[in-house]
């Protein structure tokens, strides 16, 4: 079986890299700093603290629309939240994949709860988290629709949940494995039969748990023989938590483009289980192997663009290297086969 593509500072080169046209790290994601007296050291914190550029987010982003539809569990009606660029169409989508925390900003969601029509929530499309909302600035920048699919509020845990809370008992109804799978495959579902939305061009985008959730639904999709549901074109995976609680196989078998990028300071996933069950993955149907990349000092949640996240300069190395990166490789993505 092939090794995935790593590549660049901190990546060890085992395999030529992917073919779908993944564009070299930033000139920042290079760069290495030499040692500097400790006061010069001081003052360059406290420069790049107060220099920090505003997120995305803080731009001007069009409302979002609350939409509804069913989860392919068949049971659960999912609250999702669709952000569309302008034009006609059809455009290309993301969908996107919330982690542990859920979907919205840690000051509103520890009083939120069930999420669903007409139920009244300071959870909302108004809500959410600055991550999210960047990245569906940078999506329909670039022309995508992006559809961000709220997992935990239909199920009545809008709060999310804390680190290190894997075994909680109340995490089972929303896990990685056999839950959240079924929701992006909702998502899918409901966006490919739309007149704005190329339904060979959409990809799914996930953060942590939300990660694992997209290489489960990657791996479910390639065991798939045949049949007439739609397909994901490829999946952007950020710092998913590779264990056996959290990934279907540790040798998945992937069939579209993935990448996976990865802290090396991660303080809640260990990318270094993840770099080996990677290396285990198996490419079907003349797929290239996954392209991982390992952002040395990077911690987890190093794509947060809120001050705290970005104050550590390997994080914002790591963003801006994942912002110039993965919208290029988006665009070259083969589209996928239409059933």
């Amino acid at each position: 079986m092939a090794a995935p593509a790593l590549a660049g500072p901190g990546r060890c080169a085992c395999a030529p890299q992917a073919s779908v046209g993944s564009p070299p790290p930033t000139q920042a994601a290079q760069a290495v700093t030499p040692p500097q007296p400790a006061g010069l050291r001081w003052l360059f914190f406290a420069l790049a603290w107060l220099t920090l550029p505003l997120p995305l987010a803080a731009q001007t982003l069009p409302p979002a629309q609350t939409v509804h539809f069913p989860s392919a569990d068949g049971r659960t009606e999912l609250t999702a939240y669709l952000f569309t660029p302008a034009g006609a169409g059809p455009h290309p989508a993301v969908v996107m994949l919330h982690g542990r925390a859920g979907p919205y900003s840690s000051r509103i969601n520890g009083d939120c709860t069930r999420i669903g029509p007409a139920l009244p929530s300071p959870c909302d499309a108004s809500t959410l988290s600055q991550r999210h909302q960047a990245w569906a600035a940078y999506w329909i920048e670039r022309g995508y629709l992006a559809l961000l699919v709220d997992s935990y509020g239909p199920r009545g845990v809008a709060h999310g949940f804390g680190r290190h809370t894997h075994g909680a008992p109340e995490r089972a109804e929303v896990n990685e494995l056999t839950v959240r799978p079924l929701d992006a495959e909702g998502a899918l579902a409901w966006l490919a039969p739309r007149s704005d939305v190329n339904p060979a061009r959409i990809l799914l985008q996930g953060w942590s748990n939300g990660a694992s959730t997209a290489l489960n639904v990657m791996q479910r999709q390639a065991s798939r023989l045949g049949g007439t549901a739609p397909s994901f074109a490829g999946a952007m995976v950020f710092y998913p938590g590779c264990g056996p609680q959290a990934l279907l196989s540790s040798s998945p078998e992937l069939d579209r483009p993935v990448q996976v990028l990865l802290g090396a300071a991660d303080q809640e996933v260990s990318p270094q289980r993840c770099l080996r069950v990677l290396r285990q993955a198996i490419p079907m149907r003349r797929n290239s192997s996954p392209v991982v990349t390992l952002y040395p000092g990077a911690t987890h949640d190093f794509d947060d663009p809120g001050r705290p996240r970005q104050a550590i300069p390997a994080n914002r190395q790591a963003r801006a290297d994942a912002l110039a990166r993965l919208g290029p490789w988006a665009d070259q993505v083969p589209p996928a086969t239409l059933p």
